[in-house]
């Protein structure tokens, strides 16, 4: 689990008293009024939510035109209500990506890109393809075994 260093977030532990280990990630608040606007919310995650977010900092952590942050989601007060923030700002262009940590269905990484599955149905999900210099999205993206092979 990472630590807090005085960045944006960290993951932690559950309150005393919890049977079992729950990660959590510490984010920035939503923008909402400013009594709440300088606290940073803790919100319990998924397991496997909590691996997306180390994958995707160190990712970004290794890019050098990248940066990642997590702020609460609109839906407050439920668990994995956390949003993922990719910023892309280098060159003469910026784009930046914006999404739900529980959209993700998988993230690859191969060399120094990174590849995102997003909302998969039916065989079809959106598709991001992050790489050094920037970013590509497929929003009708066949999701299948790689290569054309077959799940038999």
């Amino acid at each position: 689990m990472r630590q807090y260093s005085g960045g944006l977030w960290r993951l932690t532990s559950a309150a005393a008293g919890t049977k079992r280990l729950v990660p959590s990630l510490r984010v920035e608040p939503r923008d909402t009024p400013g009594e709440r606007a300088e606290d940073h919310v803790e919100i319990e995650i998924a397991e496997e939510l909590a691996v997306f977010t180390d994958q995707l900092d160190e990712w970004a952590a290794g890019m050098e035109h990248w940066e990642l942050s997590f702020r609460q989601g609109h839906d407050f007060g439920r668990p994995d209500n956390i949003e993922a923030r990719l910023l892309f700002a280098g060159g003469d262009h910026t784009c930046s990506l914006t999404f739900r940590l529980d959209q993700i269905e998988t993230a690859q990484e191969f060399e120094r890109e990174l590849w995102l599955t997003l909302d998969v149905e039916d065989g079809i999900g959106k598709a991001v393809h992050l790489a050094p210099l920037g970013l590509d999205v497929e929003l009708h993206h066949i999701v299948g075994p790689p290569l054309g092979g077959t799940t038999a």
